[in-house]
């Protein structure tokens, strides 16, 4: 390599992000032959510029000879790589021993080599570099290999909107780092080296050649044709992506028109309706996401050293802290902040119930997640001591070095994960922290505004929200303040200024109240013809005090005045049930008369109820009869109206006449004969309503012995199949 002909970062070149396609090709020491076949293959094609960046996976110690043997088969530049060498189309740039490399600015950037944790990563190294760096414009290769180097940064490159190849395990001499990184789901070619360059040509072509800025919206014709590409998606995958930022769309649909080499979008759409596994595979793309352990390692340590000491500042043993991760890939975040929880708990030695609940529309990402078995790769992101403390080491395999770790059973434990879709679905509530990171910057302005309140509502008064470095509560100050702004940890402000945002119906169909209403809802009316004024009136001057009821007696409307025969229930005023509120003398009745006003379906009446009003007992009548149908809802619910009014003492019980004097001790005699039977009957009337509460409750305790029963065999089968 002539030393005249190594350009340097710092000679005054533009170091800004190259305007063509960057490929990292990755393969470790028995790659020698898939390079060879590779660029044997590859014609210099100064039409479909591009750089080629080679990364081997050598010992420290081992003399690489990949620039020699490139260079036999390619008209192209081929470099080793100095520190600061600025990257040139047409090029191909080889690492040198001993060193990891990155791309930064146009450039790559050479690091001494670190082993502190066991185990070197070169080529996810550089291509989570390039992704950073390129975003759509990088391509990374993996070419044969053993265990998963490579498979973490493959991810790093879709999540930017790049592309992958990955050369077939049939063809490969090693076959463990291509079929960890087929594992992923996310390769978009799978070829043998000599037929990759012909594909990445084409790719290059089609989906690079012309390729649009970043912040491109659709143009008018393109955009006729991006509402047809939604509403399939709608149909065949079951979700809206309509409110998702629209260029992001646009650049992932253009890279899978590219890999299908198809040129028009009308006649993408048309593929799609033939192909549903083309649908299905725009679906993933749309999904892919950038996550890892401990992503963004600053604001990881802000969330332990702010938010996670609050979490369990005054907590008891026995108590809870929950934790909602929405839009959680494939659960390296939320296992991540599983991890900070069960150490701050060890810590503080108490004894909590710990729930992190990771939610995702991505059915297949959850199933990842919920396995909790990650590439050996992740030892990048992730301390020798939590390594060795929460995960287990596989080295199943042709060598003793690990191929995967798994999420030991405590950290596992504390995870729920299911599929949900934070846009549409009713979300989860009594948080004590909600992480939500690099979701809201794929979604429009529109969805910020529905989803920032919702996770007001979501949390506990005085609970966290941890968002994504890009990614900020907006115009939404008034429901939230801001604990640390580069970490984006904010507070759940308790009272917004301003007064109590309503949050969208749309996303919380469960938050309409479904408390009844004691007293009609007061709102100006438009002027009410005559015979509406006088039937109002007449209501409210002459009709008894009433109460319209479900069949349980839960209250829906109250009509009048009754007090006199109500009083509020001692507990949760959360439900307002008439059976509950009835006062002494008043409640066996009113609960058979409603009984069987329900069974009848017809009018119950009884009259000379005695009820104890102040202190002393009033008669009462007491008629339940079912109310019609609301001509809005023929579905509704039976509804029951109870009507109460002031009765006619007995006969039998009236007071004797004050004038007969001689006879007025016998009169008193049988006020007390009368006050007895009567007492007497209320007494058997208690019992009789005791006895069948009592046979009510015996039935229910059958019926629940019964139901724990079923669920303990349930559990017994669930364990038996885990």
């Amino acid at each position: 390599m002539p030393a005249t002909s190594v350009p340097r970062a710092d000679s005054g070149d533009q170091t800004e992000r190259a305007a063509f396609p960057v490929v990292g090709i990755g393969a470790s020491a028995g790659g020698l032959a898939a390079f060879e076949a590779f660029f044997s293959s590859m014609p210099f094609d100064t039409a479909s510029p591009m750089a080629f960046v080679l990364v081997q996976h050598l010992a420290p110690d081992h003399k690489s000879i990949l620039s020699e043997l490139i260079g036999r088969y390619t008209q192209m530049k081929v470099f080793e790589v100095e520190d600061g060498m600025i990257v040139r189309p047409n090029c191909a740039y080889i690492i040198p021993p001993g060193h990891d490399m990155a791309f930064f600015n146009g450039s790559l950037q050479l690091l001494e080599q670190s082993t502190v944790r066991g185990q070197r990563l070169p080529i996810d190294f550089l291509f989570r570099s390039l992704a950073d760096d390129q975003k759509e414009r990088s391509i990374g290769i993996v070419l044969s290999g053993t265990a998963s180097d490579g498979t973490l940064g493959v991810r790093a490159i879709k999540g930017e909107g790049g592309m992958v190849m990955v050369q077939s395990p049939e063809s490969a001499e090693y076959d463990g780092m291509p079929r960890s990184a087929l594992a992923t789901g996310l390769v978009d070619y799978e070829l043998s080296p000599q037929e990759m360059p012909e594909a990445l040509i084409e790719y290059v072509s089609r989906a690079l050649g012309n390729a649009s800025p970043r912040d491109a919206g659709p143009t008018p014709g393109m955009e006729k044709h991006l509402k047809k590409v939604l509403t399939l998606l709608r149909t065949e995958a079951g979700h809206d992506f309509s409110l998702y930022k629209p260029n992001s769309i646009i650049r992932r649909i253009e890279r899978r028109m590219a890999i299908q080499q198809i040129d028009s979008m009308e006649y993408y759409v048309k593929y799609l309706q033939q192909t549903p596994d083309e649908t299905n595979a725009l679906f993933k793309d749309l999904l892919i996401g950038v996550t890892r352990f401990f992503r963004d390692s600053e604001a990881f340590a802000a969330l332990e050293q702010t938010v996670v000491p609050e979490l369990f500042e005054g907590a008891r043993n026995g108590g809870a802290i929950r934790v909602w991760s929405p839009g959680c890939s494939t659960g390296e975040e939320a296992y991540s902040v599983a991890i900070l929880l069960q150490e701050a708990m060890e810590r503080s030695g108490l004894s909590l119930s710990l729930q992190v609940f990771a939610t995702d529309i991505d059915s297949e990402a959850i199933a990842v997640a919920r396995s909790g078995v990650f590439p050996s790769s992740v030892v990048a992101d992730i301390s020798q001591e939590r390594l060795a403390r929460f995960f287990t080491a596989d080295s199943s395999g042709s060598d003793s070095s690990p191929h995967s770790y798994r999420i030991n059973k405590n950290i596992r434990d504390i995870l729920i994960f299911s599929e949900q879709n934070v846009i549409k679905d009713p979300p989860l509530s009594r948080m004590d922290l909600i992480t939500c990171r690099n979701l809201l910057i794929y979604l429009s302005g529109d969805l910020h505004r529905k989803l920032i309140p919702m996770f007001h509502y979501s949390l506990n008064p005085g609970g966290m929200l941890f968002l994504g470095l890009s990614e900020s509560v907006g115009e939404f100050t008034d429901l939230f303040a801001t604990l640390d702004a580069k970490a984006k940890l904010y507070r759940r402000n308790d009272r917004p200024i301003g007064g109590t945002r309503r949050v969208p119906s749309s996303f919380l169909p469960s938050m309409e109240s479904t408390r009844p209403r004691l007293t009609a809802e007061r709102s100006p009316q438009p002027k009410a013809p005559l015979r509406e004024l006088a039937e109002q009136t007449l209501l409210q001057h002459l009709a008894p005090a009433s109460a319209l009821v479900e069949r349980n007696g839960d209250i829906v409307y109250l009509h009048g005045r009754t007090g006199k025969y109500l009083e509020p229930a001692t507990g949760d005023v959360g439900t307002y049930n008439i059976l509950s509120m009835a006062r002494e003398g008043l409640q066996y009745e009113l609960n058979t008369a409603l009984g069987e006003a329900v069974q009848t379906n017809d009018t119950v009446r009884r009259r000379g109820l005695s009820v104890k009003t102040n202190e002393h007992f009033a008669p009462v009548n007491l008629s339940i009869c079912p109310a019609a149908k609301r001509p809005d809802a023929p579905d509704s619910k039976p509804l029951y109206l109870v009507v109460l009014e002031d009765g006619v003492m007995p006969k039998d019980r009236q007071p004797a006449d004050a004038d007969h004097g001689n006879s007025a001790g016998s009169a008193r005699g049988s006020d007390n004969d009368a006050l007895v039977v009567s007492l007497r009957k209320e007494l058997q009337a208690k019992d009789e309503f005791l006895r069948a509460a009592n046979d009510e409750l015996e039935t229910t305790n059958a019926d629940l012995r019964s139901s724990v029963e079923e669920m303990q065999s349930m559990n017994e089968e669930l364990q038996s199949t885990n």
